[in-house]
């Protein structure tokens, strides 16, 4: 990531954990993205907790009706040791409702 991208990427991470509110967060969300950026961005979460759960990538994608090869990313990154916070609340709520 180029030196300005990551100036860009500090600036969305400190708004977004400004934000306190969830009908504020969702009305920033839908300013910001476009309609299929806000399907497709909450898609992936699923796409995580549901293998952290332990289905399998095709049943994943089946059930989300995505591509395997968007399963297999997001299965690449949990492997890597991202989504951590995912994991913490998945085992202490056993969810992620709020």
């Amino acid at each position: 990531m180029k030196q300005g991208e990551k100036k860009y990427l500090d600036q969305l991470m400190g708004v977004l954990l400004s934000i306190k509110d969830k009908n504020e967060m969702e009305d920033f969300l839908r300013g910001l993205l476009t309609p299929a950026e806000l399907e497709d961005i909450p898609k992936r979460l699923q796409i995580v907790i549901r293998l952290l759960k332990g289905q399998s990538q095709r049943q994943v994608a089946d059930e989300l009706g995505v591509g395997i090869a968007t399963v297999t990313r997001g299965a690449r990154e949990l492997r890597s040791g991202r989504f951590k916070v995912v994991k913490h609340l998945i085992s202490t709520r056993g969810n992620l409702k709020w």
